[in-house]
C-alpha cells in the first residue's frame, strides 16, 4: 500500500545517494539535459522523472553525460551454440 507521505520531490543529494554516485555527476546530468529537474530554491528531481531517466537510459554508458553511448560488453560480442 502507498503512503500519503511517499516522496514525489528528491533533492540533488538523495538522487546521488539513491544511483550510488556523487553530486557533481547528478547536476551533470541535469546540465546535459538528460535527467529532468526543477529549481525549488534548489533542484529537484520528481521520482516519476528518474524512474523514467532509469529505464530510459538502461544499457548506456554514462560515464560522460555529454556523450552517452550504448554499453559494450562481453554480451554483446559472446553467443553460446
Amino acid at each position: 500500500m502507498t503512503s500519503q507521505h511517499e516522496k514525489i520531490l528528491y533533492t540533488v543529494k538523495e538522487v546521488s545517494e539513491l544511483i550510488h554516485t556523487n553530486q557533481a555527476y547528478v547536476y551533470a546530468l541535469i546540465k546535459a539535459g538528460l535527467l529532468p529537474a526543477l529549481k525549488l530554491g534548489a533542484y529537484k528531481v520528481r521520482r516519476d522523472a528518474l524512474n523514467k531517466f532509469l529505464a530510459d537510459y538502461e544499457g548506456m554508458d554514462l560515464r560522460n553525460p555529454t556523450h552517452v553511448s550504448a554499453l559494450k560488453g562481453k554480451r554483446d560480442t559472446e553467443k553460446t551454440s
